[in-house]
């Protein structure tokens, strides 16, 4: 009996060890956004809900869905990596909003108005349920 309690205990720690690895590798927190890892479709999202998508390219452009425009002051045009993540600045230049890296597909900022917005890897179903009550 207790050789097979052991044995499993065993069997979970080697699957925490291989979790926790595998964790590590996406652990990117405060790294700044190199080209080749942005190019591709990202979502915006905010408690839960998809809001818009945006298309990051390796030259820092942005393309954003039609459903964007109501989220940004002006319209973001580029990207740029910041010390810990990356920011959508518009043709000016000025920062729309900043984002902190989590990982390699998630990217965090944190609004002065507590709502929390997410720049999520790939493209997410029901874009423009707009931002929660």
């Amino acid at each position: 009996m207790r050789v097979s309690m052991i044995a499993a205990g065993l069997a979970s720690a080697a699957l925490l060890t291989g979790a926790s690895h595998a964790l590590a590798e996406d652990n990117e927190a405060g790294v700044p956004l190199t080209p080749a890892e942005a190019a591709g479709t990202w979502t915006i999202e905010s408690a839960g809900h998809a809001l818009c998508t945006v298309t990051l390219g390796a030259a820092n452009t942005v393309k954003t869905s039609a459903t964007c425009s109501e989220y940004f002051p002006t319209s973001p045009t580029r990207w740029q990596p910041t010390k810990d993540g990356m920011a959508l600045t518009d043709a000016s230049g000025q920062a729309n909003i900043a984002f902190h890296r989590w990982s390699n597909s998630l990217f965090v900022s944190h609004r002065a108005s507590g709502v929390d917005i997410q720049l999520r890897r790939g493209a997410k179903g029901q874009i423009g349920q707009g931002l929660p009550g």
